[in-house]
């Protein structure tokens, strides 16, 4: 598996920070990274983007940015605003192919959720995930209406034929309700796919050093390890 498309279930969730937890983890282990962002929407041309967030946080990651565009929009829309072409997924394939050859993992983050258009054919993430035939990670927002969210995102994969790794939850409270709480143990049966990690709200914000240090817990069972619910959800109120 040398790379892995992050997709959420909608915009402003954790992708960014779950991405620099899996490239954090994966340069711990020696391994080379790259970050690709198909097309980053909604911050100005001398702004830093998410790839720079990803390279703060995690460390030595080759980033690689298609396309910007300033309105906060979906793909297809902000490049029709902007009189620009959009991205095609051909494209993004070939950049990301080009990535491997030089790395041991090409991390792929998407725009806000899976179908988000990239053009004005209807083209996504999923067309993507489709033609470099990689796995798909969901980053889920935790709290009512995500099982549901979810569901309907694994569920367009199936669809596809695409390969679902897992759900995380990207910014899960340090003080969650009774239907948060309920996410930990009822995600797996309801997208039908494990549910990988929940890294805690807030991560962002931390040093470097205390995220690089931090990452492979929030996500053990992404790395094979094993994670439980329960006691992460006890470990949020000393994060």
């Amino acid at each position: 598996m040398s790379t892995v498309i992050v997709t959420g279930t909608d915009t402003e969730i954790g992708k960014t920070v779950t991405t620099a937890a899996m490239a954090a983890v994966a340069l711990a282990q020696g391994r080379t990274v790259a970050v690709l962002k198909p097309a980053q929407t909604g911050v100005q041309k001398d702004e830093p983007g998410d790839i720079a967030e990803v390279q703060r946080l995690a460390g030595e990651v080759t980033g690689s940015e298609l396309a910007r565009f300033p309105d906060p929009l979906a793909p297809a829309t902000a490049a029709r605003r902007a009189g620009r072409a959009p991205v095609r997924p051909r494209e993004v394939e070939r950049a990301a192919r080009t990535l491997a050859g030089n790395h041991d993992l090409v991390l792929v983050e998407g725009a806000g959720g899976l179908l988000v258009r990239f053009d004005e054919a209807g083209s996504s993430l999923a067309d993507v995930a489709q033609l470099l035939n990689a796995p798909v990670l969901v980053v889920a927002r935790a709290g009512l209406g995500t099982l549901n969210a979810a569901a309907l995102t694994t569920e367009a994969l199936q669809t596809r034929g695409v390969t679902c790794l897992g759900v995380v939850f990207g910014s899960f409270p340090a003080a969650p309700d009774l239907a948060t709480r309920c996410n930990l143990s009822d995600m797996p049966d309801a997208s039908g796919v494990p549910l990988l990690g929940a890294i805690p709200a807030g991560a962002g914000a931390r040093s470097p050093a205390d995220f690089r240090m931090a990452a492979a817990g929030w996500l053990a069972p992404a790395l094979g390890g094993t994670w439980d619910a329960a006691t992460f959800a006890a470990s949020l109120h000393d994060a």
